[in-house]
């Protein structure tokens, strides 16, 4: 497969795929053993389906009825972007005789809505409001795996654990919450062989960024800090919003706050001073100067010394990524990493807080395979040259665009080598 997300590529035979995934579910179910022909991500989800011990003959469970699911679904964060949901995926679901379903971060399912003969159809196997579709519960399904590993997939028919489920396509992506990362639950679209297309996924994959768009639109308030905040990632020169007050700080001043918002107990100034400069000989009295003049600019209270300290937290971009990429939320951290922190600082603490951040996030887009996610990040301006990256498109998504920009980025890593070799002689 080109892609491994994608269940069935154009011109694919699905009645064939069909029956090599029937054999092979069977060889799953009576020897534990997963063949050559399933795609990873579906023997991984069989395996930790297993573990978490379903059935293959199973069924989900209806977990929220009647008024209790009204009123879940009513206080859910996905209920402000539903009408937006429904406008993007309503037509194409009921023409194409597919539902669309939401869920929760759970895998409960809050909202099923499409063609009416199709709904009734899936009512036989409970895929309704109210019930629990998790990796955990039913095994491999778009919506639950999608939670599960928080990235778009694609499930088609026998790639499905459960055996009622198995004539089912479905493809979901999960939302996100805009400001901390944190999965909302899932978009979905669920019905015949049809959505086995990359297009499918694509879409789901669309209409979940709406969302989370949206979210951030419609929800100011709840993306706003009580306390200060410091924007450095992507500029030379940090913004401090305080007080109502935008204040743009010079490139000294920038990493002397990014510095102190990552050390809340404080820093010595000695310790400042290895933070700060390159050259051991610059006196202390440079840095107090420095600081005299911040404090001056921040106003009264927020700068205390012995040791150098904000007196109050600063939420900075750098500990959102940070946060983001600690729980798990990839798409979220990249969303929020809007370039290299500070990247003209050569203060030798920035230097290495630049590059781990940097670091961290490249190998968790690397490690997840979303060929979107890398796609963003090679086309960046800080992603252009990343060998790794590009390595990383190009094996999942090889088209020519990535294969000659991949084979430019080798022959210029190449040729210093060669001529090197060449001067040596």
């Amino acid at each position: 497969m080109t892609d491994p997300w994608v269940a069935l590529e154009p011109g694919a035979d699905p009645a064939e795929r069909v029956r090599v995934l029937r054999r092979a579910h069977e060889t799953f179910a009576v020897a534990g053993t997963v063949p050559q022909p399933v795609r990873s991500v579906v023997a991984e989800s069989w395996r930790r389906s297993a573990r978490a011990g379903v059935g293959t003959e199973g069924t989900a469970s209806v977990e929220l009825t009647d008024g209790d699911l009204g009123v879940y679904r009513a206080e859910h964060p996905l209920a402000r972007v539903m009408p937006l949901i429904r406008e993007l995926m309503g037509t194409f679901a009921a023409d194409g005789e597919h539902l669309l379903a939401v869920c929760d971060a759970q895998g409960r399912l809050l909202w099923v809505e499409g063609h009416p003969a199709t709904r009734r159809k899936a009512g036989g196997m409970n895929f309704v409001p109210g019930a629990r579709w998790a990796e955990s519960a039913v095994g491999t399904n778009a919506p639950g795996t999608a939670v599960a590993l928080d990235r778009p997939v694609q499930v088609f028919a026998a790639e499905h654990f459960i055996r009622r489920v198995q004539p089912w396509t479905c493809a979901a992506a999960p939302v996100h919450d805009p400001r901390t990362g944190r999965v909302l639950g899932a978009v979905d679209i669920t019905g015949g062989d049809g959505l086995a297309h990359p297009h499918s996924l694509g879409f789901v994959q669309a209409v979940a960024r709406a969302a989370e768009s949206q979210l951030a639109l419609l929800a100011p308030e709840q993306t706003t800090v009580d306390g200060p905040e410091l924007t450095a990632l992507g500029r030379d020169e940090a913004q401090l919003c305080v007080d109502g007050r935008k204040v743009r700080l010079s490139r000294r001043h920038s990493e002397i706050l990014v510095l102190l918002a990552r050390h809340p107990e404080g820093l010595t100034g000695d310790e400042l001073l290895c933070a700060l400069y390159e050259d051991e000989s610059v006196p202390p009295v440079t840095l107090r100067a420095e600081l005299a003049r911040l404090r001056r600019l921040l106003g009264p209270g927020l700068l205390a010394s012995r040791p150098y300290r904000l007196t109050v937290p600063v939420e900075s971009d750098v500990t959102i990524v940070e946060r983001r990429l600690e729980g798990g939320a990839v798409m979220g951290a990249a969303s929020a990493y809007t370039g290299p922190l500070l990247p003209g600082s050569q203060a030798p603490a920035v230097v290495r807080l630049r590059a781990r951040l940097a670091d961290g996030l490249r190998t968790a887009l690397i490690a997840r395979r979303d060929p979107d996610l890398l796609a963003d990040w090679a086309h960046a301006p800080w992603g252009e040259d990343d060998l790794d990256v590009w390595r990383a498109l190009a094996a999942i998504r090889p088209t020519a665009p990535v294969r000659s920009r991949l084979a430019a980025l080798e022959s210029e890593l190449a040729a210093p080598a060669a001529w090197s070799h060449r001067a040596g002689h």
